[in-house]
């Protein structure tokens, strides 16, 4: 029994959706590409933008096409937001709630005979790929009030995974091999395991998380996902000071206009996020800072896009993910008045992929000449000897190499900029 399993939208889907292939995999099915003929797809969907939406119902489609007989399942966000939409396109519609049943859902419907066969033993295609990065789910949910977004409404239950658990899988992960774990969540920095707060006494929150998973794991990289500015701490900052957690933060923002954030709802002022900007750059030598901005936000003037634009140009991000408001269904933004012409966003946001391209090249310039251990993931293309890999504060490395590198842990000079990030030279050439 063939499964190909995709994901649409956040690092926290992907989570989840590493976590069913695990599931489908122990259960006997084999796993392989969503591009294959399967005989079940699955889609993690996600509904965060009407493209995403398009995007959801566009790979169920292509599902159907490449095998008319298969079991076509709906999962996530899309599927938790509308469900009756997602039957037409679907034999099976699985939300948010019920996610983490799906592989015995899909058991159940094959031992009642809905046309699936037996699940074989065959070792799975995907599972046996290079292992290099692994996300963890810490947390789900969001009780937040923000004008424009879905997710609240598609993820309402707000609640934490215990340590324990996160720190078996952490442990599950390095022995399978992978170098690096990414910690994900609707809202990583409200991590709280309740459990042990009440039985140790005091509040186990993210920074307490990361302590225990540093000291109880041997994983050797550790990554966060992202951050609000009020969940940045000196304490949590204070863990930096070792070599495994990655030097890299997203730090959301949305926008650089105090007006169209308080239109927004966001829960802080841009003083508050230059304070945590400061306080993540002071503490952390060459930290990479990533983020996001919004642009045709309801009412969002040229004054108020000017004065965005200059907030990102001052603040030395490494890189900017730029997106155009999009109006979701049941959002208070999506009754503003004001909407902004498609034509207006899409001149705002090319002005600010410039900024962002502005922003990675200046990034990466201050880093040229300097040896940095990268992670190679693989080669860019089958016996080219050139590999791919990530620096622990995001950047992507290329390099030649003699010998196989994927999933290894090698120092590289970085020596010339790259389109899509750095060209280096190995340092050594006998990674351990």
């Amino acid at each position: 029994m063939r499964v190909a399993l995709d994901t649409l939208g956040c690092k926290l889907n992907q989570a989840e959706t590493e976590s069913l292939a695990g599931q489908f995999s122990q259960s006997g099915f084999e796993l392989v590409s969503p591009d294959d003929v399967a005989d079940i797809y699955v889609a993690n969907t996600c509904t965060v933008t009407h493209v995403a939406d398009r995007k959801s119902r566009h790979w169920l489609r292509l599902a159907r096409r490449r095998n008319p007989q298969a079991l076509i399942v709906a999962t996530g966000c899309y599927a938790q937001r509308s469900r009756q939409e997602l039957t037409q396109l679907a034999d099976l519609v699985v939300d948010n709630t019920e996610k983490e049943h799906l592989v015995e859902i899909v058991q159940g419907l094959r031992l009642e005979g809905r046309g699936l066969g037996e699940g074989g033993t065959k070792q799975s295609q995907i599972s046996a790929t290079a292992r290099t990065r692994a996300l963890t789910k810490i947390q789900d949910g969001c009780h937040g009030l923000c004008t424009y977004c879905i997710v609240p409404k598609v993820r309402p239950h707000e609640y934490s995974l215990p340590v324990s658990r996160i720190i078996d899988e952490v442990k599950q992960k390095a022995a399978l091999g992978y170098k690096e774990v990414v910690l994900t969540g609707t809202k990583v920095g409200s991590y709280k395991d309740a459990v042990l707060s009440a039985s140790e006494g005091f509040s186990a929150n993210l920074t307490d998380l990361l302590r225990r998973i540093l000291n109880d794991t041997d994983i050797e990289r550790l990554r966060l996902s992202s951050l609000q500015p009020s969940e940045i701490s000196s304490e949590l900052l204070a863990l930096w000071q070792g070599e495994r957690l990655c030097r890299h933060f997203h730090l959301a923002l949305q926008s650089g206009s105090e007006a169209v954030l308080q239109r927004m709802k966001r829960s802080y002022s841009l003083d508050e996020y230059q304070r945590a900007l400061n306080s993540i750059k002071e503490a952390i030598p060459e930290v990479a800072i990533t983020t996001d901005i919004m642009v045709g936000f309801p009412g969002e003037s040229d004054e108020e896009f000017e004065q965005s634009h200059s907030f990102y140009q001052q603040a030395g991000f490494a890189n900017i993910h730029v997106f155009p408001f999009s109006p979701r269904p049941e959002t208070a933004a999506a009754r503003m008045p004001k909407q902004i012409k498609s034509e207006v966003k899409e001149k705002r946001k090319q002005r600010m992929l410039e900024l962002s391209q502005s922003c990675r090249r200046r990034f990466c310039e201050q880093l040229l000449g300097q040896a940095i251990p990268v992670l190679w993931e693989k080669e860019t293309r089958p016996n080219s000897g050139i590999y791919s890999g990530l620096t622990n504060n995001y950047i992507r490395v290329f390099a030649h190499s003699e010998r196989p590198l994927s999933n290894v842990i090698a120092p590289v000079k970085l020596v010339e900029l790259h389109d899509q990030g750095i060209w280096g030279e190995i340092v050594n050439e006998n990674p351990g």
